[in-house]
């Protein structure tokens, strides 16, 4: 196929990432192209690597016209109407290598290198990609491998730099609803005068993302060069690390686990510690909740993955720390955006209406990190953790970080859920034996969380407390009624068992 001159339509479709163009059967017949065939398409001195569909019909995609996703608008500038170049592209070399981990082999750093440079210049289909993804997940990645995979994705995006220690950052894996305490360990952090560059993600299967909950008090899409400006001035912020390009293959990656509901253990610790190496972190403190529906099931297991956090930490020269928590039940009492927000404030402003097991697992992990650190002796973590909350220090810390993003911090009393709502009433008195955390995070995102960041869940009761029969144990919270029903549908299949 010599190279061909078409006019852009544009579809006014997006897939999300996916960079996709159509061709009529007429012209696609002519050149011999085939449905998932690759093609260049240029335009100026842009191009870009996009995937081939066939339209049946005229209307669709007239001949002489090149059918545009809005990925692929976006990549090469180009607009309706405008005349592009196509041309036959070749099979990236990473194709090989993805079908010699299919077959069981390890692959070299180059070679890892090499797949997710191609995944980030978006030269590789989805069934590739796919390929991929299921091949680390059944055929295991070696430690060599991991440790490889991490750097070529820390080294595909951006990275944040200082010129500051220590710089000191904190993750959970997750799984657990409501687990807001990054907000609160954070400015403590930062109050104690450590350096917090907090990047976040949203909510891939949970109700709420720290990114999600951030979103109600300030922006949490900033350019590098404000964040840089905000360490400057203020010592910490917290923003979603999809807006700022950091280990890039790691969100195309996600976007292909996600609806396989694969955590392939090597991505998850590559993806991980590639976003913790970008932002400078010289003092990590891993957190791995445990319990029945958690990401976690059994210690055993949050051991495995600890031993390989440490590894890839000293690879990496980052200074790790693990900690196995129990993550048999949410956190705190709200669940979705708006509900954990104002459980964060009330803790910060030590407020009656805090939830107890939300502070005081923040101050906790906190006073391990101030030690860490060395912004604490040792033993004395805890103790001042808890100072600079009651002082009001980590509030004022929070204040001038969500200033500095660009917002405000609400009355919390006027962070109203959504208006429609359902109280489940205990059925019997008696003590509650379990919390179910899936049915509890399904339940809340029926309810429209984190899309509606007003909507989700308030827990009035938690694991091992009593209760009578007809007292309240959650209220679920919604925009519309059919919202609602689908949510307490959920949770009635055994969210809480009380006995």
């Amino acid at each position: 196929m010599n190279s061909m001159k078409l006019r852009v339509k544009d579809m006014d479709i997006a897939t999300g990432d996916i960079q996709i163009v159509i061709l009529n059967e007429k012209d696609a017949h002519e050149l011999d192209l085939h449905p998932m065939d690759r093609l260049v398409v240029k335009k100026g001195s842009r191009s870009t690597i996009a995937i081939l569909d066939i339209a049946e019909s005229k209307k669709a995609v007239p001949p002489g016209h090149v059918g545009f996703f809005e990925e692929t608008l976006d990549a090469i500038n180009a607009k309706n109407g405008d005349i592009v170049h196509l041309d036959i592209a070749e099979k990236p070399e990473s194709v090989v290598y993805i079908k010699r981990k299919l077959d069981g082999f390890r692959l070299t750093e180059k070679e890892l290198a090499t797949i997710v440079n191609d995944i980030v210049g978006n030269k590789l289909t989805d069934i590739e990609l796919t390929s991929f993804v299921i091949a680390t997940y059944t055929r295991g990645m070696h430690r060599s491998e991991i440790i490889a995979l991490t750097k070529a994705m820390a080294n595909s995006g951006e990275k944040l730099t200082f010129g500051k220690y220590p710089v000191v950052d904190f993750h959970s894996i997750g799984g657990v609803p409501g687990n807001r305490t990054t907000m609160l360990v954070v400015p403590i952090l930062v109050a104690a005068g450590c350096i917090v560059p907090k990047t976040s993600s949203r909510a891939i299967t949970s109700p709420a993302g720290t990114a999600d909950t951030m979103e109600v008090l300030a922006p949490v899409s900033l350019p590098i060069s404000k964040l840089k400006k905000i360490i400057n001035e203020v010592g910490g912020f917290m923003v979603w690390g999809g807006a700022v390009n950091l280990a890039p293959a790691d969100d195309k990656i996600i976007r292909i686990e996600h609806p396989l509901s694969i955590d392939a253990e090597g991505q998850m610790l590559a993806s991980i510690m590639a976003k913790k190496y970008c932002v400078g972190a010289t003092h990590l403190l891993m957190e791995i909740p445990i319990g029945p529906g958690s990401k976690v099931a059994d210690k055993h297991k949050a051991k495995h993955l600890a031993r390989h956090f440490g590894e890839l930490g000293n690879a990496l020269g980052i200074k790790m720390k693990t900690l196995i928590t129990d993550g048999s039940q949410p956190i705190g009492n709200g669940i979705g955006p708006v509900l954990e927000a104002r459980d964060v404030i009330w803790a910060l402003k030590c407020s009656g209406c805090a939830p107890q097991d939300l502070v005081n697992k923040s101050i906790w992990m906190a006073g391990i990190l101030l030690e860490f650190a060395g912004k604490a002796k040792k033993g004395k973590g805890e103790a001042t953790a808890r100072r600079l909350l009651t002082t009001g220090a980590a509030f004022g810390a929070m204040t001038r970080m969500v200033e500095a993003q660009g917002g405000k911090i609400p009355d919390p009393e006027k962070l109203a859920p959504a208006k429609h709502s359902y109280i489940l009433e205990a059925r019997k008195s008696g003590t509650i034996k379990s919390i179910d955390n899936l049915i509890i995070a399904k339940a809340a995102r029926l309810a429209g969380a984190p899309i509606d960041p007003d909507a989700g869940i308030y827990l009035v009761k938690h694991t091992g407390e009593t209760i009578k029969k007809g007292e309240p144990i959650l209220t679920i919270h919604a925009r519309s009624k059919h919202k609602i029903d689908y949510a307490i549908k959920t949770i009635n299949e055994h969210a809480v068992i009380i006995g």
